[in-house]
């Protein structure tokens, strides 16, 4: 027996509800439609039994993202795992800050910590002269972020490299884009079962005080920036002062932190310091 599209999103939701999801209409609509793939507005017996399949799944937490394999960033369909970083839009703030700077045509871009490509993928986008490197200490992550640059359209003009943190680049770059681990050990517990329990802990983790990963990327940030070039580090609430304090002790200049949409500073944007007179 068929199920209509509107009843088979009010059990859904119905089901997401009692278990505490925060928006259990929009989950729910969101697997339906997945289920549904753009098809008819009913359901057949075989498809109400994966829509239930999928809506367990969500009531034991698992991210929505993970359920339908994908998530939207910058307005563009990144493929997600359990080995990457779900794409959230406070990062967006990162893209925003570094198409605004004043870079050169045919800028080479850093990403570190790609994860499933996002970041590097959306400066791309925007700008077709430029030129990316990814780097990633996650092989399987790499994948992931591989595929997402190619269906892009965008592979040609990226390069993705294991390795961990700087440790094993050389050369320079006019933009370094960086989203770090930053989640502080004692803030484990106030997290959401959907972060703690199925993303990658090693793309959250930042020690005791969450500034662990900064530690190791920013001494090396100055050599790693061409003359005029700038990182966009993005941290978390709080920790926005703490980093800007790190960079200036390796000689480097703050020259913005930029606020995410719900008005919390979550860019740092910092470039080499200059000599006087240059």
């Amino acid at each position: 027996m068929n199920t209509s599209l509107d009843n088979a999103v009010i059990e859904a939701t119905h089901h997401l509800a009692r278990a505490g999801i925060a928006q259990p209409r929009l989950d729910a609509r969101v697997l339906v439609e997945h289920v549904l793939e753009g098809g008819e507005r009913q359901l057949e017996n075989g498809q109400c039994e994966h829509l239930r399949r999928l809506v367990g799944r969500r009531r034991a937490r698992e991210p929505l993202a993970h359920i339908t394999g994908h998530r939207e960033f910058w307005s563009l369909a990144f493929a997600v795992t359990r080995h990457t970083l779900i794409p959230r839009p406070d990062s967006e703030t990162l893209v925003e800050a570094a198409l605004a700077w004043p870079a050169p045509e045919g800028a080479n871009v850093l990403d570190l910590g790609s994860g499933s490509g996002c970041l590097l993928a959306a400066v791309l986008s925007e700008r077709p002269d430029w030129w990316g490197l990814g780097l990633d200490i996650e092989s399987r992550a790499l994948c992931v972020a591989g595929h997402n640059l190619n269906a892009l359209g965008l592979g040609a003009r990226a390069r993705l490299v294991l390795g961990d943190w700087t440790d094993c680049l050389a050369g320079s770059f006019d933009v370094v884009l960086c989203n770090p681990p930053y989640v502080a050990d004692p803030e484990w517990p106030d997290l959401e079962p959907e972060v703690a329990d199925f993303e990658p802990r090693i793309a959250l983790a930042g020690g005791a005080d969450g500034l662990a990963c900064y530690r190791r990327i920013v001494p090396r940030l100055g050599d790693l920036l061409n003359r005029g070039g700038a990182a966009f580090l993005e941290v978390g609430a709080g920790q926005a002062a703490a980093v800007a304090g790190l960079l200036r002790r390796h000689a480097l200049d703050v020259v913005d932190i930029k606020e995410d949409l719900a008005g919390i500073p979550r860019c740092v944007v910092a470039r080499r310091r200059m000599s006087r007179g240059k």
